[in-house]
């Protein structure tokens, strides 16, 4: 037997499990439900969290996981963005995380993978007038989950504006956690105020979330339940690593970010495709143990 398995189940919705023998590591995937990872054993250790109930609940958002966020992370002031004199709604955090996501593929050999695709509908340009394909290929190789990403512009002539992201819910013991970055400064959105970033953050007590700033190289690590560190990184698109965390949930959420909450409204940091072109990007998660 391979030590790399494809295996598919049905649990509320259609589940699909990558599994790596050799490091006692799975990766659960969700197409339906937002082409969301659930579950993230690495190393024999689960790192995300999952609230079941939500995901579960078919049109609830998930609590859990690493949601995608695309084609915006964050939320827009009265969920509404104008472009080309026109004015469009967008829930918060995008399209994607709603939508139902198409397996293209799946692949045993060398690593334990599916590729799934995102289309745009009249659906989502109710929210989002641009003709678009995202594909994603969640691998799993060596105990680290590789996530790929290809967003591609269809629109035949116009550029398309994005700023993608992840929303990973890890399993914490405490708000108070050191993050290894060389971020320098972090904005706290409960006062609105850029404060030093001195090691270590306490969300205990935070509504909010805070992004963290001035970051040159792209990549984070951080404790997790069980006695590891999770580690991230990522392309350099990713400019901005948001934290956030709900009181009395034992979990925090650490996300990278293509721009700051609110950009298609600023409109001075996104991300644009040119007609007919592909942007790839790539994010990696390990477990320390």
């Amino acid at each position: 037997m391979s030590q790399f398995q494809v295996t598919s189940y049905t649990d509320t919705f259609k589940i699909y499990e990558l599994i790596e023998e050799s490091t006692s590591s799975r990766i659960l995937v969700c197409p339906e439900r937002g082409g969301i990872v659930i579950g993230c054993q690495l190393n024999g250790l689960e790192v995300f969290y999952l609230d079941k109930a939500t995901f579960e609940h078919p049109t609830a958002n998930i609590r859990g996981g690493n949601p995608i966020l695309f084609p915006i992370c964050g939320q827009l002031e009265n969920k509404t963005y104008i472009w080309d004199g026109k004015s469009y709604e967008m829930a918060n955090h995008g399209v994607a995380r709603t939508s139902a996501w198409e397996v293209v593929s799946t692949n045993t050999d060398g690593e334990a993978s599916i590729t799934i695709v995102l289309r745009s509908n009249e659906q989502t340009k109710e929210s989002y007038p641009f003709d678009f394909e995202v594909t994603f290929t969640y691998a799993l190789v060596n105990g680290e989950l590789h996530i790929r990403q290809q967003y591609r512009n269809l629109t035949d002539t116009a550029s398309m504006p994005f700023y993608a992201g992840f929303h990973p819910y890890f399993n914490a013991d405490s708000k108070n956690l050191a993050y290894e970055t060389d971020a320098t400064t972090y904005l706290d959105y409960n006062d609105m105020v850029e404060k030093p970033y001195t090691g270590e953050l306490d969300l205990d007590g935070m509504v909010e979330s805070v992004t963290l700033l001035g970051a040159k190289k792209r990549e984070i690590a951080f404790p997790v339940s069980g006695g590891a560190r999770v580690r991230m990184t990522y392309d350099d698109i990713f400019k901005y690593v948001q934290v956030w965390s709900v009181q009395d949930k034992p979990f925090v959420c650490v996300e990278p970010w293509m721009a700051m909450t609110g950009e298609l409204n600023r409109q001075e940091e996104l991300v644009m495709v040119e007609a007919g072109s592909t942007l790839s990007a790539n994010l990696t998660i390990s477990c320390e143990r």
